[in-house]
């Protein structure tokens, strides 16, 4: 493969380096990208996911975008899918030891994870691998040799561990393999670059080591920083109702993206997107100069997350329907219903009242009714028009239709005494 093969490497850079949190060493990054022009040899780029849920959103898709960015340059991309090491559980960001899974569990979330995946990376150009392909047959003794590579306080040094330990919390002791676990998935891979979030340091940084034991050059870490959910403080989680989900509809998609903040936009564009990191930069410029609106930037921004998930009919859809109804005031021409019992809302015949937390969560607008709660009191609810604070709500006689607005989702609430 000739060197015109792969992009000049300031180019590569400027893709590569953007939304990275770190990367350890830049400047051997540099020189891994100009020996692959020289030689025509792609560089080995690899990313573990631990199939511990089933389903995606948006938080998880920044390792695969950044895994997407080394392919569309021409490398070779690993999507290692972590069958093994999820039977002990990642203990990073974790101050008790994880619940284990089945190897049921692990194996339809891995099928999960596996059709998931390729709406961001080329099917035919992604090599998939299972890490139980060789730490299912190290063995014992392979164990063994491998964990005598370090020493008990060297493992302390991880905060979780350290935090653990001073707490008197307990350590399980197959919770100190998993560092070692990922970082033979390196040598095992021959991985010139592994991509993994801030809080996989540690583990990325054992791969590095191990590499050195087994004679190996010592993979580049490229860490990503950890997403924000809707609400741009937290983490993005579905535990905690603030993520979009990769599979939820275009519309609905949409609108989440245009709910967030201005500030948050940007490290959505860094995050989520193809954008080069001097693209990025130059239309921050122009909406700071006033040349382009804010809500046009993230109208923009809103088409390329919905168009990485669904196709370019949707996505037109889901943008003439946000600009119908939010620029324009008017409802969207479909808005869906929802069949919601009465018991199921907690309706009252004495009162005509309904309980809100709960409409909301039968709606799907909540989590939960800690979640809808919240929601009530942030001034995100409105029914019929009208803003709604309080925990229930006069109904009058069923059946009833309820057309109920959480910031920019809305749905149609069809409460009968039956249903």
């Amino acid at each position: 493969m000739p060197s015109t093969a792969f992009p000049p490497v300031n180019e590569q850079m400027d893709l590569l380096q953007k939304g990275a949190a770190e990367i350890i060493r830049v400047a051997d990054l540099g020189e891994r990208l100009e020996r692959a022009r020289a030689t025509g040899k792609p560089l080995r780029v690899k990313a573990g996911f631990d199939p511990t849920a089933p389903d995606l959103h948006l938080g998880h898709t920044v390792l695969m975008r950044k895994l997407k960015h080394f392919q569309d340059l021409g490398h070779q991309v690993i999507f290692l899918v972590g069958d093994f090491t999820s039977l002990i559980g990642d203990p990073s960001g974790r101050s008790a030891t994880r619940k284990p899974l089945t190897r049921e569990q692990v194996r339809e979330n891995a099928r999960s994870y596996t059709g998931q995946v390729f709406r961001i990376l080329d099917r035919e150009r992604t090599e998939v691998r299972f890490n139980s392909e060789w730490l299912g047959t190290l063995g014992f003794e392979g164990i063994i040799r491998l964990a005598a590579q370090f020493t008990v306080s060297q493992m302390l040094e991880r905060d979780e561990f350290h935090k653990r330990f001073v707490e008197e919390k307990p350590i399980a002791l197959h919770e100190l393999l998993y560092p070692l676990a990922q970082g033979y998935d390196s040598v095992a891979l021959e991985a010139d670059v592994e991509l993994g979030g801030t809080d996989q340091k540690f583990n990325l940084l054992m791969g590095r080591e191990l590499q050195r034991h087994y004679g190996q050059p010592s993979q580049i870490v490229l860490m990503t920083p950890i997403l924000e959910g809707l609400d741009g403080v937290q983490k993005m989680s579905k535990s905690l109702g603030n993520a979009i989900g990769i599979h939820e509809p275009a519309g609905e998609m949409y609108g989440k993206v245009m709910s967030i903040s201005d500030e948050l936009m940007w490290r959505f564009w860094l995050l989520l997107t193809d954008l080069r990191g001097s693209e990025v930069d130059a239309m921050h410029a122009e909406v700071a100069a006033g040349t382009l609106h804010p809500m046009e930037a993230k109208k923009r921004l809103a088409r390329a997350v919905v168009g990485s998930f669904h196709p370019a009919d949707a996505v037109r859809a889901a943008d003439d329907g946000w600009t119908r109804q939010f620029q324009l005031g008017a409802e969207p021409e479909h808005v869906e219903e929802v069949l919601v019992g009465a018991a199921e809302v907690g309706w009252s015949g004495a009162g005509s009242q309904v309980r809100v937390d709960k409409l909301l969560v039968q709606l799907g607008l909540a989590d939960s009714a800690t979640d809808a709660t919240r929601k009530l009191k942030q001034g995100a609810v409105r029914i019929g028009g009208e803003p709604v604070s309080a925990p229930h709500l006069a109904i009058g006689a069923l059946p009833a239709t309820l057309l109920v607005r959480v910031g920019k989702r809305i749905r149609a609430a069809v409460v009968q005494s039956g249903a």
